[in-house]
């Protein structure tokens, strides 16, 4: 069993840790919760009672130190990620870091190169990428149901303005790195890297985004994806696959549970639930075990090159959008 620590006691930190509980329960877990540290040791030492984690620690610098630990998760927000990883590295734990992987691709490259630097596994917590819908999608999509798939379109928006994490520049706040990058990942896992981006946004009174447009173009193909991300208000979630012969319907594009797929008619010709989940959370934690017992520095379902580029990706968006962090 891989003895896993989380930095964070906050609400994700919670799922995944009932994640670990519901796969020891049913028995296929590779993966036991060993520690939790918070910088509040009362916070950790609750979430170890409920959880049943061994090891409650009131600072990070416990988790890192402490030998028995093989797998860091960090659950904080994102803007202490690059130092959080980058001590975990150091300390030659392997490490599972919940997306926004970094503030930039700057600090995203460093952290790799430190990963292979100390032959250490190291993997972006998008779930999407991981979860079999994702492959699901792309053998619907590769069967030709609905022929030559020519634009993409998908949102991911909730009510969360009020949160301090996405109102303040100086905790790399807006939509973009929060929710944005479900929408990114959508369209990159269809139709890949686009020739063009264009952005537009809607700041606060800081200056970050709370609502954001972006639309990739393919010269080639001439394939386009459409995509919004907004802390304004509630939208669908829906991804939507348009192809020359029919479209392809995607429920909740945070965590697709059901796909649909309409002919010209519009009527529907094939519909497909998601498999059984505990959470979602199960599939990156089985792969990262299972590279870790392989000797492997990268999850394929993410591996580096992806993670860079989808940091490279959003640093190129933010560019065009102007807003920019005051740390970096």
């Amino acid at each position: 069993m891989i003895n896993l620590a989380i930095i964070g006691a906050g609400s994700i930190a919670a799922v995944l840790a009932k994640t670990i509980v519901m796969m020891n329960s049913r028995g296929d877990s590779k993966v036991k919760l060993y520690a939790v540290g918070s910088r509040s040791k009362e916070k950790s030492e609750h979430f170890s009672k409920e959880y049943g984690a061994i090891k409650a620690y009131g600072s990070y610098d416990e988790i890192y130190n402490d030998p028995e630990v093989d797998l860091v998760y960090i659950a904080t927000p994102h803007n202490f990620h690059y130092e959080q990883v980058k001590k975990a590295l150091e300390h030659k734990k392997h490490v599972l870091c919940e997306k926004a992987f970094t503030i930039n691709a700057k600090q995203a490259q460093e952290l790799c190169d430190l990963a292979k630097e100390n032959n250490v596994l190291l993997c972006e917590a998008i779930w999407t990428r991981y979860q079999p819908m994702r492959q699901i999608i792309n053998d619907v999509v590769a069967s030709g149901i609905i022929g030559v798939p020519m634009m993409v379109t998908a949102n991911l928006s909730y009510s969360i303005a009020h949160k301090e994490r996405l109102q303040k520049p100086e905790l790399a706040g807006g939509a973009l790195l929060d929710v944005g990058i479900y929408a990114l990942n959508f369209a990159n896992m269809v139709l890949g890297d686009p020739d063009y981006v264009e952005a537009l946004c809607i700041k606060n009174s800081l200056g970050v985004d709370m609502s954001d447009s972006v639309t990739f173009t393919y010269e080639k193909t001439g394939q386009m994806a459409v995509l919004c991300a907004s802390a304004l208000a509630v939208s669908d979630r829906y991804g939507m696959i348009h192809g020359t012969n029919g479209f392809i319907q995607v429920e909740n594009i945070n965590n697709p549970q059901k796909l649909t797929v309409f002919d010209k008619e519009y009527k529907v010709v094939k519909e497909i639930n998601c498999p059984e989940q505990l959470t979602g959370y199960e599939y990156e934690l089985t792969e990262c075990a299972e590279c870790i017992e392989k000797g492997l520095i990268e999850c394929p379902s993410m591996p580096h090159e992806r993670t860079i580029y989808m940091m490279n990706l959003m640093d190129s968006i933010r560019a065009q959008l102007a807003v920019k962090y005051p740390f970096e």
